[in-house]
């Protein structure tokens, strides 16, 4: 849904054409350098964890030319090279293409925002995203494999295509900060009934009732959909506007956000790995990774930012934007114009 809004707002900007080369761009190279560089760790660690003798040097070339043999425990074999949790890239960079030549129909998508005005900003997503995860999710389940991801197509492509549509709609957004703490407290009902159930069934010798999984499905898009309504409610209210200092932050952190997403689980997996050999308690071992996860990824983004050659795979521009000069002269609506 981000990703759809953040499309919209460079799309409005650009023919057709260098849409699509801007935003091939931007998401090609980083993709290819995760499957040939971010993600091999993670594959390593997972071929050693199931017993695979040898060292990086043995495994790199046969990941590469897919030449590896390793199969997962139930017999399947695993394919490399992969893109492990970059499939999301994957999947952006095809959904950009199929919204290209949607855009003409998508420009009439305002016309359909009437749709999610008061209640039905809750209801009506829920219903869908309810339908989806109980009619199509256990026939095909989530495959991240692209070709044949159906239920997470049904799933993602639509959030995509939302957000493209309601990102200039200004009117979801005041429905969201009007309703975000109804939203807030739908999710945190919703997952505190879904733990209980785990709880309940998951753990104990208590069988769950027929309509328990149907039950589960409802809550899960409840407590997801609702979450998303509150936090764009909440972040709509208190997020926007601020002096330099908090528009210096935003800056900061979106330019972040794409280089954290690369690199966040590689770490986690890796660092996740030599902290379980040292068999430390819980308590000690769950704030080291949380640490260790947040290090490597702010190392990482102040390395690549400051590298020309770095900043493409790392889904940054060339160059970074020039600074903006403020100059605050008590006046908020001057703040806002330099801004």
């Amino acid at each position: 849904m981000i990703s759809g809004a953040a499309t919209r707002f460079m799309a409005d900007k650009m023919s057709a054409g260098a849409f699509l080369g801007a935003r091939s761009w931007r998401l090609l190279p980083p993709l290819l350098f995760a499957v040939f560089v971010i993600v091999p760790p993670q594959t390593y660690v997972e071929v050693v964890a199931r017993g695979w003798q040898g060292d990086w040097a043995a495994f790199y070339p046969r990941y590469v030319s897919a030449s590896g043999g390793w199969t997962y425990p139930d017999g399947a074999r695993l394919i490399t090279p992969t893109y492990n949790h970059v499939w999301f890239v994957a999947y952006l960079l095809v959904y950009t293409l199929a919204l290209a030549a949607l855009r003409p129909l998508l420009k009439r998508a305002p016309r359909l925002c009437g749709l999610v005005a008061g209640p039905a900003l809750i209801l009506i997503p829920w219903l869908y995203l309810f339908a989806v995860r109980a009619l199509l999710f256990p026939r095909f389940g989530e495959t991240h494999a692209l070709v044949d991801d159906w239920a997470a197509h049904a799933t993602y492509f639509a959030g995509f295509l939302f957000g493209y549509a309601i990102a200039k709609h200004d009117a979801f957004f005041t429905q969201c900060v009007r309703m975000r703490h109804g939203a807030l407290a739908l999710a945190i009902g919703s997952y505190a009934v879904l733990i209980w159930a785990w709880a309940t069934y998951n753990q104990g010798a208590a069988r769950p009732p027929a309509w328990g999984m149907t039950a589960a499905a409802a809550l899960r898009e409840m407590q997801a959909w609702a979450a998303i309504v509150a936090l764009i409610g909440f972040a709509h209210r208190h997020l926007r506007g601020g002096g330099v200092r908090t528009q210096s932050a935003r800056r900061y952190l979106t330019d972040a956000i794409f280089p954290f997403y690369l690199v966040h689980q590689t770490i986690i997996v890796v660092a996740g790995w030599r902290l379980d050999s040292l068999g430390l308690p819980l308590w000690i071992e769950a704030p080291a990774l949380i640490a260790a996860t947040m290090a490597g990824c702010v190392a990482t983004y102040e390395i690549a930012r400051r590298i020309a050659w770095l900043r493409p795979v790392f889904g940054l521009k060339r160059q970074p934007p020039p600074a903006k000069q403020f100059e605050p002269r008590g006046d908020e609506d001057h703040i806002k114009r330099e801004a």
